[in-house]
């Protein structure tokens, strides 16, 4: 059986129509925690365009194939193993063609220091005037945005006292020192938004 996400079901919709409008004249991504697959599966379809790579740990490998495979997409490619602090990213020579990077809802389950390992090492692929998309909730000023985000940010906590919700001041310095500028800040439902730094 394939595994499945509710959450993906719920917001993808969502953030293919914003996806739609920021990638238009963008052609590779790379999707960091690809999950279940389904939003690669989904975003694929909708974006013809787009060849969509898929990434994660091995143990979601055998989940994303299912999905790719029933849905039979030209455009998405078999996922690679990436953890960001422990697995070998792709050569450097790929930012030939990488000009998105990607993630839904990961950030906040990745401790700080894979934060920090993804941009410092996903940033080296991405083409000039690429983009990096994160897409979730975030905190602003050391404050949460709704009582929701507090709530499950505790979660993360109890469940792993490394994760959390980041805020965006230290991730947008993150970005700043990796040569990326914020060009896009989006509100989306749910007490989500959608990052976008381009690579200058």
């Amino acid at each position: 059986m394939k595994p499945f996400s509710e959450s993906c079901i719920q917001n993808q919709e969502e953030i293919c129509e914003v996806l739609q409008k920021l990638l238009t004249d963008k052609q590779h991504v790379l999707e960091i925690g690809s999950g279940t697959g389904q939003h690669a599966v989904y975003f694929a379809k909708k974006l013809p365009h787009i060849t969509w790579q898929t990434s994660d740990q091995k143990q979601y490998h055998q989940g994303i194939n299912q999905w790719l495979s029933d849905a039979r997409l030209d455009n998405t490619v078999k996922p690679i193993c990436l953890d960001v602090s422990k697995d070998t990213w792709p050569k450097q020579d790929c930012k030939k063609y990488i000009d998105v990077l990607f993630s839904a809802n990961a950030i906040h389950i990745m401790a700080w220091n894979n934060v920090i390992d993804y941009f410092n090492y996903g940033t080296k692929l991405l083409k000039k005037d690429g983009l990096f998309l994160l897409y979730g909730p975030f905190n602003y000023n050391q404050n949460y945005t709704s009582q929701s985000n507090a709530d499950f940010d505790q979660w993360l906590k109890m469940r792993d006292s490394n994760s959390g919700i980041r805020d965006f001041e230290a991730l947008d310095q993150l970005a700043n020192e990796n040569h990326l500028v914020l060009i896009h800040d989006i509100e989306m439902a749910a007490n989500n938004r959608i990052l976008c730094w381009q690579k200058t």
